[in-house]
């Protein structure tokens, strides 16, 4: 039968033993969760101590300070695509007064 508990076959060479164990396997059982239970509440209070130490040192930190040093103005001239060789050099003039790079005629001059 499925619902029938399978009976306990006893003699007198097997010890009765309780499922729980011994009283001193209980007690021992007992101080492993209880000192586990411990070192986990200690844990979770040292990370909350490390994070609120963290917060008031971001709090007293100097905001990020500006740069002291005044920036270069951006110069057309040195193209490094040009200083390397990829690009061809373009007339200094005319790259200097547009801004961008110059035109190129594709039309014959003598309108042919």
């Amino acid at each position: 039968m499925a619902g029938r508990p399978p009976t306990l076959v006893h003699d007198e060479t097997t010890p009765i033993t309780p499922l729980g164990g011994t009283r001193a396997q209980a007690v021992q059982r007992l101080q492993v969760g209880l000192s586990l239970l411990l070192g986990i509440v200690l844990i979770v209070g040292l990370a909350n101590v490390i994070e609120d130490r963290a917060k008031q040192s971001d709090k007293a930190a100097v905001p990020d300070a500006a740069s002291t040093v005044a920036p270069s103005p951006a110069s057309t001239a040195n193209d490094p695509l040009a200083d390397a060789g990829v690009v061809p050099d373009l007339p200094a003039e005319t790259a200097q007064a547009t801004g961008t790079p110059a035109a190129v005629d594709l039309e014959p001059e003598d309108g042919q």
